[in-house]
């Protein structure tokens, strides 16, 4: 089995909305082709900005 890892950054020019629906998108094409994604989430530029 393959392995990919994937960096996720919610809110950096995408919505946080449209990520979750990929991560169902590749989740379902992980199970059809015997693969593995690891999502590891970044924190956008932007939300680091708006927390300081």
């Amino acid at each position: 089995m393959k392995s990919y890892n994937i960096a996720l950054i919610k809110g950096d020019g995408i919505g946080p909305e449209i990520i979750d629906e990929a991560i169902k998108v590749m989740d379902a094409v992980a199970a059809c082709e015997d693969i593995e994604f690891n999502y590891q989430e970044a924190r956008s530029a932007n939300k680091q900005f708006q927390n300081s």
